[in-house]
């Protein structure tokens, strides 16, 4: 019996009898994992080459692409005149109180409210009559005075005779002679009594003092109104000019020491003018735009209020039509600097970047070049903005186009010219 502990081996091209041992599993991951590698290789090749072709057109589409169009134009240099403007408000000339002079009882009232008025028209009649006794008393006082005048001289003269010839004594002479002289200031008296009750008889008839517009009534016919000096009197109305006009204003003691600064360099003149050489100031109302209105600078107060850090001047203007009137608000402008050129560009032409102002310069070979400027105050008459440094009157700017121009790109420059635009109304800058 043969030992199953020993292995019979099979004839050759026989396969061998019994079981057979199973194939590994890692030769199959290996193959799934060789698959994997090569789509992902693929997919990388693709994804390459659809990008690296995608920018090679579009690099060769914008070598084609023409630069852009652009508008570009030097500075305008023009001279000017700066201007300081400031708010201020309309006051009379001459303001006048009409009060009463004379107490009474209001006769009657020849004005009517907010009419004008010229100087010396009748504008209320107090009750005259106990004004005209009184002055009939004083006359008769007067005459009774005159009369013992004379009486008093004619005794002297009898006197002075007898007395030469030593008729009477000198005492009695003297005592004549003293009557005369009591008699003539009693006339002195009568006649000052007399003036005073026709001067209080004139008082009746209140007058206009000035031309000019006159307020509503402040008492009406029948009232008693309280005259004199004692400083009670009653307030009829009021009177106030209104051609010229004053323009009161405030300016800073910084702008105030600066006009000073260019007056003593010889480069303005004084802020504070003279009868020969006044300084020339302009002025609109509220709802206009223009400066309308060209008058002189008149006045400047000869001290700073300690409180306001600021100095009262007045400017006096014309109102021939009568359009301005006392107490309303205006604006006024003086000049704030010497003529001298400057350089102005349009405020489409600036912008900004971070808390700086630029413009866009073209270099000779059409390249955009960032300029860092600081611009001035908005100058009206031109319409355009001050420029005070940054910039070259040989710069080229754009001036149109700007959205179209990088930094350090290429752009076709078209030559332009910067206008004035007079009468723009001023813009803010961003």
């Amino acid at each position: 019996m043969a030992d199953p502990s020993q292995k019979t081996e099979a004839p050759p091209g026989v396969p061998p009898s019994g079981p057979q041992p199973t194939p590994r599993r890692t030769s199959r991951a290996s193959w799934l994992f060789g698959i994997g590698v090569l789509i992902l290789a693929a997919g990388a090749g693709f994804y390459w080459y659809e990008h690296s072709g995608a920018a090679t057109a579009a690099s060769a589409a914008s070598a084609a692409l023409p630069p852009p169009q652009v508008t570009v134009a030097a500075p305008l240099q023009h001279d000017i005149v700066e201007w300081d403007e400031y708010t201020g408000q309309f006051s009379a000339v001459d303001y006048v109180e009409v009060r009463a002079r004379v107490s009474g009882y209001i006769e009657s009232i020849h004005f009517q409210d907010g009419q004008f008025v010229k100087k010396g028209d009748l504008l209320v009649v107090i009750d005259p009559r106990p004004f005209d006794i009184a002055l009939k008393s004083a006359q008769a006082q007067l005459e009774q005075a005159k009369a013992q005048l004379d009486v008093a001289k004619r005794q002297l003269d009898r006197f002075s005779k007898m007395r030469q010839n030593d008729i009477v004594a000198a005492t009695e002479y003297d005592e004549r002679f003293a009557q005369v002289s009591v008699a003539s200031a009693s006339v002195a008296a009568d006649e000052a009594a007399v003036q005073q009750a026709e001067l209080d008889l004139e008082f009746t008839h209140v007058t206009a003092p000035i031309s000019g517009r006159i307020g509503r009534k402040e008492v009406t016919e029948g009232n008693l109104v309280t005259g004199g000096s004692n400083g009670n009197t009653t307030l009829l109305s009021t009177i106030v000019s209104l051609d010229p006009i004053y323009l009161d204003f405030d300016m800073s003691e910084t702008d105030y020491l600066a006009y000073q600064r260019a007056s003593v360099a010889g480069k303005m003149q004084a802020m504070q003018p003279t009868a020969g050489d006044p300084v020339a100031v302009y002025a609109h109302l509220v709802d206009e735009d223009k400066w309308t209105l060209t008058g002189n600078l008149t006045f400047v107060d000869n001290r700073v209020d300690r409180e306001t850090g600021t100095i009262r001047a007045r400017a006096v203007f014309p109102n021939r039509n009568m359009l301005i009137t006392p107490g309303q608000f205006g604006y006024v402008r003086v000049p704030g600097s010497p003529s001298y050129q400057a350089t102005l560009v349009p405020d489409s032409a600036i912008l900004t970047d971070q808390a700086r102002k630029i413009v866009m310069a073209v270099g000779a070979d059409g390249t955009v070049m960032p300029k860092i400027i600081r611009p001035g105050p908005f100058y009206e008459e031109l319409g355009l903005r001050i420029v005070r440094s940054g910039l070259e009157p040989t710069d080229q700017i754009i001036i149109n186009g700007l959205m179209r121009a990088r930094p350090g790109a290429k752009v076709a420059p078209t030559p332009g010219k910067i206008e004035p635009m007079p009468g723009t109304l001023q813009p803010q800058l961003p």
